[in-house]
């Protein structure tokens, strides 16, 4: 198997949550399902607190199999003052954002190529580029094909938005 080699320029609590859930990830065996591994990893508090709120964990631990771009806490915390506290009261809006994030079926870094679009299970399609490092939509992929029971996790820099 080929692996590729990320290099980006993420930052020191960017690279620690993606090492905290790939170490979660690779001590439980890949037997805990994708909600449930980030619940567990931790440093993807916002994100799992999202996904109950958009009303999206029953889908997540269903049988799959998905492909999650999963930002991390610091990158939702990038976003512009009260947006995070404004989707967490529009369940449908965040809901939209969520589902942008999730591509049905497992798809490895190895399946993915530069200029590359996939159709996410949101109906939207989002571009993956692999020059200097693998970007979605221009998000950093700081941690790459994390294993769960139902799918793969790719850790990202960045909330990636849908066209409106």
């Amino acid at each position: 198997m080929i692996r590729r080699t990320f290099v980006t320029f993420a930052s020191a609590a960017a690279i620690s949550s993606a090492v905290a859930i790939t170490s979660f990830a690779n001590a439980s065996g890949n037997s805990m399902d994708i909600v449930d591994t980030a619940v567990n990893a931790g440093s993807f508090t916002t994100l799992v607190a999202a996904v109950q709120a958009a009303g999206l964990v029953d889908t997540l631990k269903s049988e799959g199999p998905f492909t999650v771009f999963a930002p991390t806490d610091e990158a939702f915390a990038a976003l512009p003052e009260g947006t995070v506290e404004g989707l967490l009261a529009d369940p449908e809006a965040l809901a939209k954002i969520l589902t942008y994030h999730v591509i049905a079926g497992k798809v490895m870094s190895t399946d993915l190529s530069d200029g590359m679009t996939v159709a996410t299970v949101n109906g939207a399609e989002v571009t993956i580029t692999t020059m200097g490092g693998v970007k979605i939509n221009g998000a950093n992929v700081i941690s790459a094909d994390i294993e769960t029971s139902n799918g793969v996790i790719h850790v990202i820099d960045q909330v990636i938005l849908p066209p409106m």
